[in-house]
């Protein structure tokens, strides 16, 4: 009842795929091929085949063969948007010849496009640099390690209080915020009733999940719910995010455990 069809349809076919345009154009004589390859961004190779290519008995059959030979890019990252021939006549060139010479110019197009590629540089930072609109962040800002300490800094914060993930906000603190309202989901919220703005202020609720009671505060003019909590005593006696303790598997911490003897 549940099958979909063209959706298992379409997981099973091959997702969309990036491949670049090439313009290739076959010239030369009997005694030298000369490919170039041209990609869309405009960047282009030559590639020359010495030999001794005599013309071709089925000239019809020796054009398309030519041409059919140098558009298979199947492994490749380009696709052939147009092939050219230009020999003084129809030469044969025998298919594993041409597959190689095909590949070896693809594999020079490779390498060109890739030393023409500009990385984009960055931008230089405003002068003034921008200040943060804070000069002091809560726990709420989630700074955590010196790198980020050093950004903020960087851009005028002054003072900054460790995340809640380094244990130093022992007390209750909000540890949600959300716009899911359960006044408002109750239809209890101030802003819903009539009346002047300054009678926004709702009075906190209790969410009772088993032994656990957490506070819940409503911040009426952003349209938040807080839930407030403490953080937990097996919380605390537990190993700081990043530290090395935290990075050890208890597999690794029960071999650096005594043997014991017998």
């Amino acid at each position: 009842r549940n099958l979909d069809h063209n959706w298992q349809q379409a997981l099973t076919k091959t997702s969309s795929e990036r491949r670049v345009a090439v313009d290739i154009e076959l010239g030369g004589w009997q005694e030298q091929l000369i490919l170039t390859l041209t990609s869309e961004e405009g960047v282009s190779i030559t590639h020359t085949l010495d030999g001794q290519f005599d013309e071709a008995n089925n000239a019809e059959k020796a054009m398309n063969n030519l041409k059919d030979g140098l558009a298979k890019l199947g492994q490749t990252l380009y696709y052939a948007r147009d092939v050219q021939i230009n020999l003084p006549g129809a030469l044969f060139v025998p298919n594993s010849l041409l597959n190689q010479f095909r590949r070896e110019a693809a594999d020079m197009l490779d390498a060109a496009r890739l030393a023409s590629y500009q990385r984009g540089s960055r931008k230089p930072v405003a002068d003034p640099a921008p200040v943060y609109p804070q000069t002091h962040l809560s726990f709420l800002a989630n700074v955590y390690n010196q790198k980020a300490r050093e950004f903020y800094h960087r851009y005028g914060v002054q003072l900054i209080d460790a995340a809640y993930e380094a244990h130093e906000e022992k007390g209750e603190v909000p540890v949600m915020i959300t716009k899911h309202c359960l006044r408002f989901a109750f239809n209890l919220c101030p802003k819903q009733a009539k009346g002047n703005i300054k009678s926004w202020k709702a009075t906190p609720m209790q969410l009772v999940n088993g032994d656990e009671v957490l506070t819940l505060k409503f911040d009426c003019r952003p349209c938040e719910m807080h839930v407030i909590g403490k953080i937990k005593n097996h919380i605390l006696k537990m190993p700081l995010p990043g530290s090395v303790v935290a990075s050890v598997s208890p597999d690794e911490l029960l071999k650096t455990l005594p043997k014991r003897k017998g």
